[in-house]
């Protein structure tokens, strides 16, 4: 593989030790360093108590599941990355892993290259957040989005997204009264291609619907076989 990264941890959460093995292996090879995790009651209590650029996270363990682990990590304030790897496939635990707050997923099996890149994209996007662009405050009616302060108001209400949903946002506010379809989403906010998984484009568009658009007017639009738009009605 052809990557390269800084040294940066990242904690492998996964019952099955070959798994931990592989992407500790995997990783280390490109820089990361990685530490492992067998339980989620482990991978909680090191996540609250040391820093991790990322967790890799397992979904199915025998204590604490991987939607668990992540609604106490959020609830605790940590806001730490985190990239789902599980053999389950159903739509609905996708969406609710992304709703809980996670960045990414990925399925079993998978090859190391692509979870090398879904690393490498997650920690693109997380750092974009962190850092301050030459426009750092945008605006669209009374929603404001402040880049550098990780900020986002609509009126006099703060809004509160993770780091995933704020770049949508800032993408869409940049591509303001313009339709911008999935496959550009994906480019431009994930990094990367989702291999035809569109969905979590349509399931974070939706998230960001219900915090921004809690006021009339709408400003958030479906395009229907197109994409989605950031406008006043018509």
């Amino acid at each position: 593989m052809n990557i390269s990264a800084d040294k940066e941890s990242i904690l492998a959460v996964d019952d099955n030790p070959a798994i931990t093995e592989l992407i500790q292996q995997g990783l280390s090879l490109i820089g990361y360093h990685v530490e492992v995790a067998s339980s989620g009651k482990e991978a909680l209590f090191r996540a609250t108590t040391s820093k991790f650029a990322l967790v890799i996270l397992d979904l199915m363990m025998p204590d604490l599941d991987g939607f668990q682990v992540i609604e106490r990590l959020r609830k605790s304030g940590r806001d730490v990355p985190v990239l789902f790897l599980t053999a389950r496939n159903e739509t609905q635990d996708k969406i609710t892993g992304l709703s809980l707050g996670a960045d990414d997923y990925i399925t079993k099996p998978f090859s190391l290259e692509e979870l090398a890149e879904r690393v490498k994209a997650v920690l693109r996007r997380y750092k974009g957040t962190a850092v301050a662009g030459i426009n750092t405050r945008l605006q669209f009616g009374d929603l404001v989005l402040d880049e550098s302060m990780h900020q986002v108001r609509r009126g006099e209400v703060e809004i509160d997204l993770t780091p995933t949903e704020f770049n949508l946002l800032a993408y869409l506010m940049e591509n303001s009264n313009v339709v911008v379809s999935k496959a550009q989403i994906l480019s431009k906010v994930w990094g990367y291609d989702f291999d035809g998984s569109d969905g979590v484009v349509e399931s974070y568009v939706s998230f960001l619907r219900r915090k921004i658009d809690f006021t009339e007017p709408q400003l958030l639009h479906t395009i229907r076989g197109i994409g989605y738009s950031l406008r006043l009605p018509r």
